[in-house]
């Protein structure tokens, strides 16, 4: 046992407390995943960690597969060296209530640390704990929230911490933030022993990148072509042409094209509109932005032309999508 650990697990030492915050249809994988990682440093180290389950109403909380899981408490006032670890979901909007922003707000005050996990994110944010700071979410939640919360510094990485807020991607980036904090609280040591119990031979920093690279993701490992369609990512709002795409990376529009053929089946204007469809279905389904707005937000100068494209690709209209997603919400709740 090392030193540090000694020290946090000394008589007289109090064991740190995580409240997970089970919000309606979170994700299991995120939840679970943090307190194994927690578990799995007591196994090793001794008792370090404790954690409760909270949630609206104090009884039951269901994750987004359907289970259940028992609370042990409402939205009460937790001690001040406690964590509070908010665990979102599916439709985190519908989830973010306003008793919940009434609670975070409060314990902030109170001076909590508090993190986000998955989609938690937008409730940290609606509650105004992100204003001024650094924050991740899951990379299919960006375009919206970015547009919603302007004082928030969203980066795309797998975990953020700034100050005493913390938020996470999704998916497994929650053991990489357990890891963190282990590593912080204890040691590396016994973080690197949490990781092998877990099989979890990458640990991954702040520094890391939530999403596949562009070569993974496509499949190719072409620089260019690479290079383009970053291009293309970061500049949905305002499209450029594939002249001045292929002038970038030192191509003629020509070579251009027979180079997204050749590896993606389609022209780069074809490959183009399907990424800023993409972004406009994101924030169709995840904002109350007009479809107006949704449609100059993704480039396109006229709602007629927004709603033509979109019917092309995905076979109905933007406000028939909306009114239909809608409704998938209605009735599973």
């Amino acid at each position: 046992m090392n030193d540090g650990l000694a020290a946090r697990t000394g008589a007289g030492v109090k064991p740190r407390r995580f409240v997970f915050v089970l919000m309606e249809d979170f994700t299991m994988l995120c939840f679970a995943g943090a307190v194994e990682a927690l578990r799995i440093a007591n196994r090793i180290g001794g008792e370090t960690y404790t954690w409760s389950l909270a949630g609206e109403g104090g009884d039951y909380a269901t994750c987004s597969a359907g289970i259940s899981y028992k609370l042990d408490m409402d939205f009460e006032e937790v001690g001040r060296d406690d964590t509070i670890v908010l665990c979102g979901g599916m439709d985190v909007q519908n989830a973010t209530t306003k008793r919940l922003l009434n609670w975070l707000r409060r314990e902030a005050r109170r001076g909590a640390t508090i993190g986000g996990l998955c989609t938690a994110s937008y409730a940290m944010a609606r509650a105004g704990l992100l204003d001024g700071k650094r924050a991740t979410i899951h990379w299919e939640n960006q375009d919206s929230f970015a547009e919603e919360f302007d004082d928030v510094e969203l980066t795309k990485s797998v975990f953020v911490i700034d100050g005493n807020r913390m938020t996470t991607a999704g998916g497994t980036s929650s053991i990489d933030l357990m890891l963190k904090i282990i590593a912080t609280d204890i040691g590396e040591d016994l973080a690197s022993l949490v990781a092998d119990q877990l099989i979890y031979s990458s640990i991954r920093t702040d520094q890391d990148q939530q999403r596949l690279s562009i070569p993974t993701r496509i499949g190719v490992r072409h620089p260019k072509l690479s290079r383009v369609i970053q291009i293309m990512e970061t500049n949905i709002e305002d499209p450029i042409s594939p002249s001045l795409l292929a002038k970038e990376v030192g191509m003629s529009t020509r070579q251009l094209e027979r180079l997204f053929r050749r590896y993606l089946n389609r022209s780069p204007k074809r490959y183009y509109m399907e990424i800023r469809l993409q972004k406009a279905r994101n924030l169709l389904m995840q904002t109350d932005m007009s479809v107006i707005n949704v449609a100059l937000a993704c480039g396109f100068a006229s709602p007629s032309h927004f709603s033509k494209c979109y019917r092309s690709h995905y076979d109905t209209t933007p406000y028939r999508e909306r009114g239909a997603h809608a409704a998938r919400i209605t009735t599973a709740s």
